[in-house]
């Protein structure tokens, strides 16, 4: 069984060419990366290197030996997050999300299970493998995922409001299109998921003065008759003089999927019996 440091010192040998380099990259001295790389070649009992007077390198096996090491550090790795990821997920329910008002929810139900809820926004591209590797026990989406390991069930809409000063002519009406938010300035949280690109599409000509922060956007919006975005999930009482309209457009309403494993389903289901009725119902217009 070769050691995982001998390994280690062939990857780095591979990626830093001289032996300096590699002693600094691993914080250990010249001597100690040589002795590992004859030890390597010993037990291995192949010429890895190829030695020459002030200088090495690694021959064509060398190569193809680092390459194979470097995958089976990776490998270990691997390893060793699933192995602790599932553990972790027997004991605590791991939530992630690809938008920010499901995570409204998961806070109330937080007081229900035991959850971790991670408040980095997932990837589309990365809910299989990050329900795979048990980064996340499940996770919020507004895409259905259907594969051999992972399924989805449907919990519910979000629906995307404007906040209007109630002195703008736009204010009486009882719903709104997007196209009738044209050419206005929005003041709106930098982080919303794929609502971001949702507004900027279908808002001509507006402009976002997007804020990092919740508070500051809530400061902005008291002092100044800037339009704002909610949803029925992040719904709040508006300010004394904004009046709440729902968008009517179709890509003003997001369906929203819980995507999970398979395996995991038994397990899930009374968690998910509890959240559907905590999603909350379409608000009226104020």
């Amino acid at each position: 069984m070769i050691e995982n440091y001998l390994l280690a010192e062939l990857v780095a040998f591979s990626e830093n060419k001289t032996l300096a380099k590699t002693a600094a990259k691993l914080k250990i001295t010249q001597p100690t990366v040589t002795r590992g790389m004859q030890k390597l070649e010993s037990e291995l009992n192949v010429k890895l290197f190829d030695r020459q007077p002030n200088k090495i390198t690694l021959t064509k096996t060398g190569n193809l030996a680092a390459r194979k090491a470097k995958q089976l550090l990776n490998a270990n790795q691997e390893f060793v997050t699933q192995v602790k990821n599932f553990a972790l997920t027997q004991q605590t329910i791991m939530v992630g999300s690809t938008a920010p008002g499901p995570l409204v929810v998961a806070n109330r139900l937080a007081k229900y299970f035991d959850l971790k809820i991670d408040r980095t926004f997932v990837q589309p591209r990365d809910i299989v493998k990050d329900l795979q590797t048990n980064q996340h026990t499940f996770c919020f989406t507004n895409h259905e995922t259907q594969t051999d390991q992972v399924e989805s069930l449907y919990v519910g809409i979000e629906h995307l409001y404007v906040n209007l000063d109630q002195f703008m002519f736009l204010a009486s009406k009882r719903a709104i299109s997007f196209k009738e938010l044209q050419g206005l300035s929005f003041i709106v949280l930098n982080d919303i998921g794929p609502w971001k690109q949702i507004i900027q599409d279908h808002i001509p000509n507006a402009k976002f003065l997007y804020q990092a922060e919740q508070d500051a956007l809530t400061e902005i919006t008291r002092y100044s008759n800037f339009p704002y975005f909610s949803t029925n999930m992040t719904a709040h009482k508006p300010l004394n003089d904004r009046i709440t309209i729902p968008i009517n457009d179709a890509a003003a309403t997001m369906p929203f999927y819980i995507s999970y494993l398979k395996t995991q389903r038994k397990r899930l289901q009374p968690v998910f019996k509890k959240l559907i009725t905590l999603w909350p119902a379409e608000s009226k217009r104020s």
